[in-house]
């Protein structure tokens, strides 16, 4: 049987110890290998790290089904995680956003220079992130080809979990939007069936704040865990604010983000 790979980025601070607990209880669930990968500027301080890595590691349960890996090399967080994930071949990558040391404070802006410089999923926890069964998974979309590259992330974690997917949009009173809605809403329902993932699609009203009704359903809906793509071009206004306020949403739930390419058939 094949092996995921999930890779944690740790910063040697407690929220690198809180996305290495979300990989942990992930790999609960499912049959995985875990990097701790720590990133630093000379080799004088591979072998110290090393150490204080692996006694984290020890300091932890591990589940059976998981191998734990710890990788000390020097590099850059904004170029080499990619490379790394991609010559791994990672499914995952799981980050804390408050991490002050290696990772430059990653709140909100760094986490996302990250987070667009890599190819990999992530998912972005917080200090106080819980982890809890994921049953409910909100993927907000728009109307463009770009914001529909999470739905077969969000789809694969779902199975996992047994969970419900909740791809949530906007009502568009213009008849066009309003098709192309429609359009998108039947392209993700196909695709879900195809995955054998629970779906549901709630259209909510054109008016307001997107950000704060996507987090008004979350809460209304008991969800686990917020889901999205990540494209500049997205056809919301202040799309980085967005982003961001979703990463470090007040409900410390957990973010599953993937920096979307550009449009073609890359958006499955």
């Amino acid at each position: 049987m094949s092996r995921n790979l999930y890779i944690v980025p740790h910063d040697l601070t407690e929220v690198g110890n809180t996305a290495l607990d979300y990989a942990l209880f992930l790999g609960t669930h499912v049959r995985t290998d875990i990097m701790l990968l720590h990133l630093v500027d000379n080799k004088a301080k591979i072998a110290a790290t090393e150490a204080k890595l692996w006694d984290i590691v020890k300091s932890k349960t591990v589940p059976t089904n998981v191998e734990m890996f710890v990788l000390v090399t020097v590099g850059d967080i904004f170029t080499d995680i990619n490379k790394i994930a991609n010559r791994e071949h990672a499914q995952l990558i799981l980050m804390g956003t408050h991490g002050a040391k290696g990772f430059q404070k990653l709140t909100g802006s760094f986490a996302m220079k990250v987070i667009t410089s890599c190819d990999v999923p992530f998912i972005i926890v917080q200090k106080e992130t819980k982890h809890v069964d994921i049953k409910n998974i909100v993927v907000p979309i728009d109307l463009t080809k770009e914001s529909l590259q999470i739905v077969s992330p969000a789809g694969d974690l779902a199975r996992i979990f047994d969970a419900t997917v909740h791809v949530i949009g906007e009502k568009h009173a213009d008849e066009g939007l309003s098709q192309q809605t429609k359009n998108r809403v039947l392209l993700i329902r196909n695709k879900y069936d195809e995955k054998g993932a629970k779906c549901e699609v709630n259209l909510l009203p054109s008016s307001g704040s997107y950000s704060k009704k996507v987090m008004a359903y979350v809460k209304e809906k008991n969800i686990e865990l917020i889901a999205l793509a990540y494209h500049s071009e997205s056809l919301l206004p202040q799309f980085d604010n967005f982003a961001q306020s979703l990463i470090t949403n007040d409900l410390k739930l957990p973010c599953m983000i993937i920096a979307a390419k550009q449009s073609g058939n890359l958006y499955f």
